[in-house]
């Protein structure tokens, strides 16, 4: 006749206890991190130093080419891209200052997107001459004289002014926040350096 051999129940329980002891249950532990503990109807909150992914379009605006100009080089980029667009606008559509002036806002948001840290200040300065420069083309001239041209060229700037603030609006409030941000980077390496 066989017989099983059985421990008491107190020294399996402490048994495997003791194997267990300060380790978690498979439900707490996912892909290797141990979960935290959440009751029903609480909010978990993300473990700190986790970032969540940035928005679809965040990511997608990432992925775009992103040159550094120098100041220079952002404003022969304005100038020449404005100049382009006001004799293309005047080739398609003659004087047509309002679709001129439409042009004008993604060449304001690229101008103050592309400029490199150190030369911020100079697509605040570029954008309004490039406006006007772009306007040469487009602005109506009675017999093509020079006094014709400009003052055609003067009347499109009084009445089209709406689009050059806007415009150099923009450019202002994007140099700002990249600006604010380059500061704060600053801040936080100096504190960064000095608790070491």
């Amino acid at each position: 006749m066989e017989q099983h051999r059985t421990r008491p129940a107190q020294d399996e329980r402490h048994g495997q206890q003791g194997t267990r002891r300060g380790a978690p249950l498979p439900s707490q532990v996912r892909g290797g991190v141990r979960a935290d503990r959440t009751r029903p109807g609480e909010t978990r909150r993300p473990a700190a130093g986790v970032r969540r992914p940035p928005p679809p379009v965040v990511q997608a605006l990432r992925r775009l080419p992103n040159p550094r100009l120098t100041g220079l080089g952002v404003g022969l980029f304005c100038l020449l891209l404005m100049l382009a667009l006001g004799s293309l606008v005047s080739l398609l559509f003659g004087s047509a200052l309002t679709a001129y002036g439409v042009l004008f806002l993604p060449v304001c948001v690229l101008t103050a997107a592309w400029v490199r840290k150190a030369d911020l200040v100079t697509a605040v300065v570029i954008v309004p001459i490039a406006f006007a420069v772009g306007l040469v083309p487009v602005a109506e001239s009675g017999a093509g004289g020079t006094g014709d041209r400009l003052m055609g060229l003067f009347t499109a700037l009084a009445t089209e002014a709406g689009w050059l603030y806007v415009g150099t609006m923009i450019t202002g409030v994007i140099v700002t926040v990249r600006k604010v941000r380059l500061m704060r980077r600053r801040v936080a390496a100096a504190r960064g350096r000095s608790v070491k």
